[in-house]
Formats: structure tokens, sequence, C-alpha cells
């Protein structure tokens, strides 16, 4: 047996009560040798115990133990040898012994009982009520039964070795598993939260918790920001998921500020315990059971705490303690990775952004564009996006994808961007010969990439100009594809039409390849949408049943703003993490406004209110029926701009009369009821927006709280119109031509310098 094996205590192997065992060995003594008491003693603290005992006096040969320290066996024991006495009163220290067994002046044999190691642990004790001379086959008889316990004790010892090496082999196998499960667990976190995710379901499954918090200490330890709001030991209690994040300063006196301070960790087995530390929590706590906070710590300081919760209470045993301090490096060591990928990203980010300027502004052309970068990477992609302005009608747009998601991929994405711009700037060409031209130069010059792309060129056309009967507005739209997913059009009817031509061979590959043009046209109200493959690709789909998908998604925007289409598709397509960039740009052909000035009243009957003037010469007038819904709000709004745009009114005062409009149109439908009706005139440097609605009510002049969201309407109109006022309508006059002869009221407001001899409406006070 190997000396450093450590004897395994008696009480671990069962033998502080009677065993059958040894019961069965002082049988077989009692038997052979005729005496009257045989035990299986063992030293034990405070005493002895008897796992094998026949003939002993109560309460000892119930119990199984006798409280003596000098006894006989503990003598053996001691000395490693045979006690042999003939006549125990012949030595005083034997027979104060058995006298306890009613033997005084008998006769006792006991002979070590060896562990694993051969230390004595116990005799193997025969008594005799009196005198007698022990035969040597008495002698011999005692020593191998004596060996038989010794046996006995030996495999128990090695059996519960074995169950010992079993239970650390095990310990050892789960702590394996949880080191291996904890560097899975943050092996895919790129963000705060991910890695708050992952610690949730490591303290779920290795303790028992309830939830967790993590919360991120600043660089300078003055400010704590938790990742997720609603955490009950936060400074502002009960919140959920959706609130803003929780915020602290490592001054208040609240655990996690304390440990943020001391970096030292804390537990409580209640919430009551909890509060009672921390009173300024009392009533907050979500539940009553236990909390630990834990520090997280990096390079020498606390980067981070993690608040764990349970639903009960409990106390903070050795499994919890070893798991928090084996998770917290794991921690430390996420948050390391999260943000020197968040530092790459935004350095990518930043560059790809650069190489991708804001388009430029075109009369005529609402145009809105977006880059997602992917948020599984650190690394930027090849997407790309350009407007180019040929001259006041010609317009280029492009987009592109370069193979690959590195900054290779970017350097080179840059140079066919800048390759291709330059081309449709200086060549005026179609869309297919520009493609050819930009292969032949990425070929010849570098950088020699693969690529696909789509080359738009819009041509707004006079009323026959190029012998086709066209809408006011409209343009003639061409297109080349390089292998690229196909454009959509959302048409003046609300469906979307693929531009579905079968594209040409993807750039870098063949320059000499023939490509072809295509062309439709683009109305009026129409949208034209240009993205690359990060926006319908999926695993697990096909690329047609995404793009389809896409086509239900821009059908579903019709009503809303150009500007906020691009971001709103990323949002609904594409899936969280994002895998693949994503370039979209949007163009919108606006709506015109009439080139003629047209009569928009007749004359006022007499009595009536001044009402609207009849039509001046160099004023633009149009009108527009406004459904009584408010689903009709964000087309008539977009209608007001476009008139307004196609008028040439700057972009500055446009969103102000946009802001001014909506405010008129939500009142008019949310509170006047009947007709309603928006008339814009234009002028050059001034135009005027009314909204005609069926009630005589006054808008009222309103002085909201902060924290109300409505009230502010003619606060605007006053601070920001040149001029606004009320016309009144009392029913015998038909104003504009979607007007009827009702009673009501038009609000109106203008900007800029009115005309000459131009009247305004009478303004009724507020």
């Amino acid at each position: 047996m190997p000396q450093d094996a450590p004897v395994i205590p008696q009480p671990r192997l069962g033998l502080s009560r009677a065993d059958e065992a040894f019961d069965r060995v002082v049988r077989l003594v009692r038997r052979q040798l005729d005496v009257a008491v045989a035990t299986v003693s063992l030293v034990a603290p405070g005493g002895v115990v008897l796992p094998g005992a026949l003939g002993m006096p109560e309460p000892y040969q119930t119990t199984r133990r006798v409280r003596i320290d000098d006894s006989i066996t503990r003598r053996v024991v001691e000395s490693g040898k045979p006690l042999v006495l003939a006549d125990v009163s012949q030595d005083p220290r034997a027979a104060t012994v058995c006298a306890l067994f009613g033997a005084a002046a008998g006769a006792v044999a006991a002979l070590p009982v060896l562990a694993g190691d051969d230390k004595p642990v116990g005799a193997l004790v025969a008594i005799d009520t009196r005198p007698r001379s022990w035969t040597e086959g008495d002698l011999a008889t005692l020593s191998d039964l004596a060996a038989s316990c010794s046996g006995e004790i030996r495999l128990r010892t090695e059996r519960e070795r074995a169950k010992a090496a079993e239970r650390a082999a095990r310990k050892a196998q789960r702590r394996s598993q949880l080191l291996l499960s904890l560097s899975e667990a943050f092996a895919d976190a790129t963000s705060a939260v991910q890695v708050e995710q992952a610690i949730l379901r490591v303290v779920r499954s290795g303790m028992g918790a309830h939830s967790c918090a993590l919360a991120l200490v600043d660089h300078e330890r003055r400010d704590i920001t938790f990742v997720s709001a609603g955490v009950d030991v936060a400074p502002a209690g009960k919140r959920p998921r959706s609130a803003a994040p929780v915020r602290s300063r490592t001054t208040d006196n609240l655990p996690v500020p304390e440990v943020a301070r001391t970096g030292k960790p804390l537990f409580f087995s209640s919430g009551a315990e909890l509060s009672a530390r921390y009173p300024h929590l009392a009533g907050r706590l979500d539940h009553d059971g236990a909390c630990s906070v834990l520090p997280v710590q990096a390079h020498g300081r606390v980067v981070a705490v993690v608040v764990t919760r349970w639903d009960s209470e409990r106390a903070h045993d050795k499994d919890t303690a070893s798991l928090q301090s084996t998770l917290a490096p794991y921690v430390a060591h996420a948050l390391d990775r999260v943000a020197l990928l968040e530092a790459r990203r935004h350095v990518a980010t930043t560059l790809q952004e650069a190489l991708l300027t804001d388009p430029p502004a075109v009369a005529n052309l609402d145009i809105a564009t977006t880059y997602a970068p992917a948020t599984r990477t650190d690394q930027v992609g090849g997407d790309w996006y350009d407007v180019v302005v040929v001259d006041d009608d010609t317009t280029v747009l492009m987009i592109g994808d370069v193979t690959g998601h590195d900054m290779q991929a970017a350097a080179r994405m840059g140079q066919l961007r800048s390759m291709l711009r330059a081309l449709a700037w200086s060549h005026d060409e179609s869309p297919s010969a520009l493609l050819t031209l930009l292969d032949r130069a990425n070929h010849q010059l570098g950088p020699d990439a693969g690529a696909t792309a789509v080359v738009v060129r819009l041509e707004r056309q006079a009323p026959g100009g190029s012998g086709i009967v066209l809408e006011p507005g409209s343009y003639v739209l061409t297109w080349a594809n390089a292998g690229h997913p196909p454009p959509l059009v959302l048409r003046q009817g609300g469906f979307v039409e693929r531009l579905q031509a079968v594209p040409d061979l993807l750039l870098g590959v063949a320059p000499s390849t023939q490509r072809h043009d295509h062309t439709t046209i683009l109305r009026p109200g129409e949208t034209l949408l240009l993205y690359t493959d990060g926006l319908v690709e999926a695993r697990g789909s096909l690329l047609k049943d995404r793009i389809t998908l896409l086509a239900d998604a821009l059908a579903a925007t019709r009503d809303a703003a150009t500007a906020t289409l691009p971001g709103a598709l990323v949002r609904r397509l594409v899936a969280t993490p994002q895998r693949d960039d994503v370039a979209v740009l949007a163009v919108r052909a606006r709506v015109a406004a009439p080139t003629a000035a047209v009569p928009a009243v007749r004359p006022p009957t007499p009595g009536s209110s001044p009402g609207t003037p009849p039509a001046q010469d160099g004023i633009v007038r149009a009108e527009r029926r406004v459904a009584n819904s408010l689903s009709d709000l964000g087309p008539a709004r977009r209608w007001v701009d476009d008139m307004l745009e196609t008028s040439g009114v700057e972009v500055r005062e446009r969103r102000t009369a946009m802001l001014l409009s909506s405010e008129l149109l939500t009142n008019a439908l949310e509170h006047a009821g009947g007709r309603v009706s928006v008339m814009v005139e234009i002028s050059a440097g001034w135009f005027r927006v009314g909204v005609r609605d069926a009630s005589t009510d006054l808008p009222q002049m309103k002085d909201p709280e902060p924290h109300e969201l409505s009230g502010r309407g003619v606060q605007f109109l006053d601070r920001l119109a040149t001029r606004w006022g009320v016309d009144d309508h009392d029913g015998t006059e038909i104003v504009g031509r979607h007007g009827t002869d009702v009673a009501g009221k038009t609000v109106w407001f203008e900007m800029g310098e009115r005309p000459a001899g131009r009247v305004s409406g009478s303004r009724r006070s507020v």
C-alpha cells in the first residue's frame, strides 16, 4: 500500500455501530475459545467503538461505544503488540477495564487489528470471567480471526478510497465541463448584452440562479452603467427591460457601487438581509431571495460587477463561491474582447463611411441611403453605393458589392467606386457601356477585383420629348446588371415590380463580355430600390423567396418618408446578429407641382368671408383631398414636400413647412372631421400652405407641460411661420376644387415675402 495513502477515519467506514461481518468474527471467537466476552474494538475519539461485540453488558452491547481513554484496545494500538493476561488482577489497568464488563478477576487476550498501511487501528479482544492460561492454539485462532478483521478493514478502506477517487474524478470532470462550458458560453459574445446573456445561462445551470445583471464601470471609476434595465438592486428600483439602462455613481451607498469601490464580493442570504444593509432598497426588491455581487477585475481595477439573484433564501456555499471565482476571469476576458472588437469595428465603420459619401441633393428626386456593417465581425465589407449628377435632368445611380469581407475588399471597393464615379461623370454613356469601361479598367489598371454591380441612368423627360407620352415628372430608367440582385420599383398602384432582366456576368471575370441595357419608366411618386445581397440573403432560405419578402416589405412602406425607407427595410429583414454588410439606395421621383396657375376659387358672394383669393399670375397652386384617416397623413405631408421641392423651395424651409403641415393635418384629422383638403400656393421667395376642414372651432394656444405629448401646434405656427391665420367659411362658397359649400375653416401659414397684391385671408384672434 502506498505510504502516502491516508487512513480513512473509521466512522467514514461505517464502523461506529453494529456490523454483521465483525459480529460473525466475535461469534467464532466465543465459540472456539469458550469465552464470556468477545469484541472487535476500534480506537475512536473519546474512547472505542465496537462494530463486533458479544457478551457485553448494557448499555455497551447496544450502543457499541465505550467512552474510556485508557482502554485495552488503545494499549494494543499504541504498542502494536498483543496483550495476553492469564489473570487481569495482576494488571491494575486491565483490571479496571475488565471490571466494566463484569470480568475483574478474569483473563484477557487482545491481538492488533491492522488497517491498509499495516498500522494498528484496533484489537480483537477475548475476555474470560475467570483466570485461564491461553494456549498456543487459542492465540493462533485469535491471530487468524484478527487477520480476517484486518482484511475486512483493508477491503473497506480500499473501497472507500475508490469511491473518494471517483467523487474527486467526477468533481474534476464537472469542473472541466464547467470550464469548457464557460469558454463556449463567451466564445461568440461580441457585445456586452451577449456577455450578460452568457452569464445568465451559466448561473442558471451552475447555481440555480433566477436572474443576473452586468454593470460596467467606466475607466475613471466614477460611473456605473447596467447593460440592461430592470435590476431590482439598481438605484432606480424596478424597471422594465425595455427602459433605458440604469446608471449609478460609484459613490452611492448601494451594493454594486460598494463592490466597484472596494473590489470585494458581497453575498446576502436573503432580501431582508440586503435591505437591512441598504435601506434605500427596502420595498424595491422583486423577491426576498439571496443575492451575490461579484467584482470583475482586469488590468488591476474593477471593470464590471456581476449581480446574481435567487428567488429564495440560500447560504453561500463552497460550490457557489468556486463557480463565481471561476466565472469572473471569463467575464473579464469576454469584456476585453468586446472592447477590442468595438474599437476595431468603429475604426472599420469610420473608414467605410468615409468611402461612402452622402448622396447629392438632386432636384425632383428624393434620395436616401444607408450602410449597415455586419455585427459579428470587426471587418468591413465591399458594399458601396453612389449617385452622380450628370446634368439637371440626368442622374446616374450605382450600387455594388466586392467579394470578400476584409480591409482588402474595402480597399478594392474604394478603387472600383472611384473609377465608376469618374466614368459616370466624364462619359455620357449608357449603364452597360459604363460597366464595360469599368470592367476593362478593373482588369488593366487594377485592382482586378470580382464584384457585382447595378448601374441606373435616370433621365427626366419633357412630355413628348422622347416620342413617348409621359406623365409630367416621369423619368426614363435605363439599367444594366452585372450579377447583382435585381432592382425593385414601388409603383403608383402600390405593387412592386422586379426589374428582372437576366443579369450579365459579374465584374472581374471576362472584361470583353457583352453587356445589355434595359429600360422602363419611373413615374412621379414611384420609388426605385437598389440594395446589396446582405439585405436578402439568409441561411436556409432561397434568394427568390427573400426577394419576395423584400418586395412585400417595400409595398408595406408605400406611405413612409423616403428618408426612413432604407433603415426600415434593414431593421425588418436583417436578423440580429447581422452576418453581412448591407447597402441600400432608395430614389423616389417627386410628384411635380403644376406649371401653370389654375383658378382655385369663384368670387365670394356678398356677406361671405374673403376666403381664398383669385389666382394671380406667377403663383403655382395645387390642391389635394385628404382621406379621413391618419393613414393618409404621411402621403399628404409628402405631397406638400413634393410641391415645394419641385417649385425650388430650399431644404431648410421645406423642413419647417413639413413640421407645420404635419401639425395642421393631424389636428384636422383627429379633431375636425368632415372633408379635409390641403392647398399649396407657391411663388418666388414665398409659399402658403392651408388645411381646410369642416369644423368652426378655433385652434387654441396652449402651454403644455414638458411631459405632455401634444398641444404645441399653435406655438409652432406662431414661432416658425412668417404669418399664419384662420379663414372662415360660412357655407355659401366653394373653396378650392375639392371644397364644398359647407361651413368650416382653413388654417394656413406663410413663409417668405408675400407677392405684391397678394391678399391674405382673415385672421381670427386665438
